[in-house]
């Protein structure tokens, strides 16, 4: 059985995390897998947008790290306690990484549990919509380790606050989707029947785009959360928009208005 399916509908990609028997864990086998599809996925240009599901009852109970010797990805294998456990941590970050450095936008369609290491998959998209019966936790704290783990004490604190990023973090507490709405962990809440098709609608509006003006505008928003002044990100997205006008997709869309069609977008 394939852990991770893979539907492509136009320019969107659906990749599904595939054990809903383990709430789709996230074990090595299933993490191995899901790189191996983003990584199929990011040099396909034909893929404008990508979603990320989950199959069964929910979207991820986070880490799983059991299993045999042969599930355990190479790097891990004849390695002491520390080594097992490092190489283990890294194989599953690697993959977060993954999500958020992908070249396209990725949006998280959440349904039921995003929890632990199925909270931080859901962080690393660039969007999320939730269904009603979403709820979310870090997790981590309720187990004995710290909920900084896998990506979620950068991307949890840049979506609600440090304040409310610790209440969240140092209680391990769930919320629901209508609170995460509210504190603007995800973009919408939508009926659970009606969640990958608000997520297609979302990604279609995304895919009308150039693709220049999306992959960039995904760079540069990632890149100048970061930036350590205003001045540094605008020197950026100047030479952004300078580089844009040799697309000649400004001038396309300008005639494109006047002649009451849609724009032919010039390939980047």
């Amino acid at each position: 059985m394939s852990l991770v399916l893979r539907e492509d509908r136009g320019p969107v990609a659906i990749l599904t995390m595939n054990d809903p028997d383990t709430y789709n864990s996230l074990t090595s086998p299933l993490v191995t897998e899901l790189k191996a599809a983003l990584a199929e996925v990011r040099d396909e240009r034909e893929v404008r947008v990508v979603i990320l599901a989950g199959a069964g009852k929910g979207f991820s109970s986070g880490a799983n790290l059991g299993g045999s010797e042969a599930d355990l990805p190479a790097i891990a294998r004849d390695r002491g306690p520390v080594g097992l456990v490092q190489m283990m941590q890294e194989h599953l970050a690697e993959l977060i990484l993954a999500i958020r450095e992908l070249r396209q936008p990725v949006i998280g369609a959440v349904h039921g549990g995003a929890v632990g290491g199925g909270l931080a998959v859901a962080l690393a998209c660039d969007m999320r919509i939730a269904s009603e019966d979403a709820f979310f936790a870090s997790h981590f704290i309720r187990v004995g380790l710290s909920s900084c783990d896998v990506g979620t004490s950068y991307t949890l604190p840049r979506l609600v606050g440090p304040a409310i990023a610790a209440e969240l973090m140092l209680t391990g507490r769930r919320f629901l989707a209508d609170e995460a709405l509210q504190l603007r962990v995800v973009n919408r809440v939508v009926p659970k029947d009606e969640l990958l098709a608000r997520a297609e609608e979302l990604a279609r509006q995304i895919a009308a785009n150039s693709e220049y003006g999306v992959y960039m505008t995904k760079l540069g928003l990632w890149a100048n959360l970061d930036a350590s002044s205003f001045r540094q990100a605008m020197e950026l997205e100047n030479r952004t928009q300078v580089l844009g006008t040799f697309t000649r997709n400004m001038t396309e869309a300008g005639a494109a208005f006047r002649e009451k069609r849609e724009p032919s977008w010039k390939p980047l």
